[in-house]
Order: C-alpha cells, then sequence, then structure tokens
C-alpha cells in the first residue's frame, strides 16, 4: 500500500491585470461594490491570441516538472481539471501531452468546477495508492474572461472571474503517514441550476438553436448564478466536509497548519476562519489580486502559499472547495 505525495507545484496567471476601476469603465459597478461584496481588488484576463487554457496548464505544468524532478518519461498520467476547455471535444488532456511531448500516457479531463482540483487529486491518489501508476501530473487551467457577459446586465457574475492555471505532480510515497491523507467528495444536483452555463448543450439548446434564434437576449450561455444562495450551501459544505476530512484521520481543528480554500469568496473564506478560529496564518487567500478562477484557484494559492514558505515539512494542510454542481470536497495532507 502506499501514499500519494505532491512533490512539485506551479502556477502560471496571465499578465494582463484588469482591476476593478478597469471594469466600471464597461459597466456600472465601482472598487468598493466589487469588495465589499467579494474582497476582490483585481483579476488576470488573458489576451486573445497569446494563452489557452491548455497553453497555461503547459507553463504551469513545465514548473511543476522541474521542481518535482520527475523525468518526461517517468509521468505514467495526466489528469487535467477545467470547465472552459479549447474545444468542446477533445478535452485539454491530451492536447497537454502534446504540448509537453509526454509518451502516450492516458489522459483524462475533470468537469467538476470549482472542485475540480481536489477531485483530480483525489483520482490521481487512488491510481497511485492502488500501485497502478508512480508520477500523475495533475493540471487545471481555466479561461474565465472569454465567455462572460462583461455589459451591465453581468455585471453581478463578471465581476468575480479570473483565468490562469496551476499544476502539481503527484508521486508514489512508501511512507503512509506523509502525503494525501484522504480524500472527501460530494455533489447534490438537485441545486445545479442555481450556478451554470445552460447553454450549448445537447439537452437543451445546442449551437444550431442559437444561431437560429439568434436572440440577443439569450442569456443560456453566460454564467448564471444565483449568488445568496450560493453563499449559503457554501459555508455549511465547506463546514461539513472539512470536519470530515479532520475526523476520518483522527485529527482535530488545532491539528491544521494552513487551510487552502476554493477562491469563491473571500466572505466565505472569512466566515470559515471565523467558524474554526483559525489565525490568519492558518488560512491562505489570494482572491484579492486573482479572482476566482473557478478549477486552478486552489492550485494556484497552493503555489503561492509553498512559494512564500508558509507550507513546511510536516504541516497539516487541508483543501477545501465547493461550487457548481453543485459539488464540494476536501483532501487532507501532510506535507
Amino acid at each position: 500500500m502506499y501514499n500519494s505525495k505532491i512533490i512539485g507545484l506551479g502556477h502560471y496567471v496571465p499578465d494582463n491585470v484588469v482591476t476593478n476601476d478597469d471594469l466600471s469603465k464597461i459597466m456600472n459597478t465601482t472598487d468598493e461594490w466589487i469588495q465589499e461584496r467579494t474582497g476582490i481588488k483585481e483579476r488576470r484576463h488573458i489576451v486573445r491570441g497569446e494563452d489557452t487554457t491548455t497553453s497555461m496548464g503547459v507553463k504551469a505544468a513545465k514548473i511543476a516538472i522541474e521542481r518535482s524532478g520527475v523525468a518526461n518519461d517517468d509521468i505514467d498520467f495526466i489528469v487535467f481539471a477545467t470547465i472552459s476547455p479549447d474545444y468542446y471535444f477533445p478535452g485539454p488532456g491530451v492536447a497537454l501531452q502534446q504540448e509537453l511531448g509526454l509518451k502516450t500516457v492516458g489522459a483524462l479531463d475533470i468537469r467538476n468546477q470549482c472542485s475540480g482540483f481536489i477531485y483530480a487529486l483525489s483520482v490521481a491518489d487512488q491510481f497511485i495508492k492502488t500501485g497502478m501508476y508512480k508520477n500523475i501530473l495533475v493540471v487545471a487551467s481555466e479561461v474565465q474572461s472569454l465567455g462572460l457577459d462583461m455589459t451591465d446586465r453581468g455585471r453581478g457574475v463578471s465581476v468575480i472571474f479570473g483565468d490562469g492555471a496551476g499544476a502539481a505532480m503527484v508521486s508514489r510515497e512508501v511512507d503512509i503517514t506523509k502525503g494525501i491523507l484522504s480524500t472527501h467528495l460530494h455533489s447534490e444536483g438537485q441545486h445545479a441550476k442555481e450556478l451554470a452555463v445552460l447553454a450549448p448543450g445537447m439537452g437543451g439548446r445546442w449551437i444550431t438553436d442559437i444561431i437560429a434564434d439568434n436572440n440577443p437576449d439569450d442569456e443560456s450561455y453566460f454564467p448564471h448564478m444565483n449568488g445568496q444562495f450560493v453563499f449559503k450551501n457554501a459555508v455549511v459544505r465547506f463546514s461539513e466536509v472539512i470536519n470530515e476530512g479532520l475526523q476520518a484521520n483522527n485529527l482535530q481543528v488545532s491539528d491544521i497548519d494552513i487551510l487552502i480554500p476554493h477562491q469563491a469568496n473571500l466572505r466565505i473564506s472569512q466566515f470559515i476562519q471565523q467558524k474554526f478560529k483559525l489565525t490568519d496564518d492558518q488560512v491562505f487567500n489570494n482572491i484579492q489580486k486573482y479572482g476566482n478562477t473557478t478549477a486552478a484557484s486552489i492550485p494556484i494559492a497552493l503555489t503561492e502559499a509553498w512559494e512564500l514558505g508558509k507550507i513546511k515539512d510536516g504541516d497539516t494542510v487541508v483543501l477545501a472547495a465547493f461550487g457548481s454542481g453543485f459539488t464540494w470536497a476536501s483532501a487532507i495532507i501532510k506535507w
């Protein structure tokens, strides 16, 4: 029996910084309004033609691979989490494999929105724990900016999201007291439409329908979010799944060295911090400068926290996410 361990991390964000004041020039909003409701000061948006979901994932992956010391030929599998693929199909996993020049390993695409990285990490963890693979590259990358309604109509959602990518090399660890101790995954599909992009989809409005109608008032292909409902569910599910992970490993809240929550809304993170009575040093947030990068938010934050020396050998690291679907998840890691 093995554990899996993260041995290399990397992240990439576009150079193009979009501030709240920048958004106030194209829609009826203000820096004060955005910060008060989300905590976000700025985010990164790609420049079309310079970055894609795949290219950002490749850049983050190259850093993680280099830091891990794992040779390309020793990578056994790819798990790529995103809801913003370059193509409707195929997913970006195979494009990443080609761009990195990897051998013909399997490439799995994960579509679990804001929980995507933890879901992907859990998949990698199971493959390694069973002994099937030794080194798995886990990538999460998102281009949200090109799919947002950047008008007054969409301002409640569009100010939240940003673009970026994060990656982790997950490898076999023979010491089962180290590495990923457990992951916990959940979903509640009855609330799926409370945070969703409904079209194009084969079950409703497909591209042919959208083109045929040519309806300027059609909002089905823009993100919809019932903000208050999402917030209320998020704070409950965050708490539950963190406690579930701690209990599964006979840990107490006092054992948490650092919590890295999905960067959905700074107010959610602050609510959880207060509920668990964690100090500022025990919770890492970077939504202020990147916004919500969906699946990429946790690996970006995890990488930054590690780079800043906030994660040390022997630390207990807790990852937690909640998002569209509804899906939520946690991972307990002994660094």
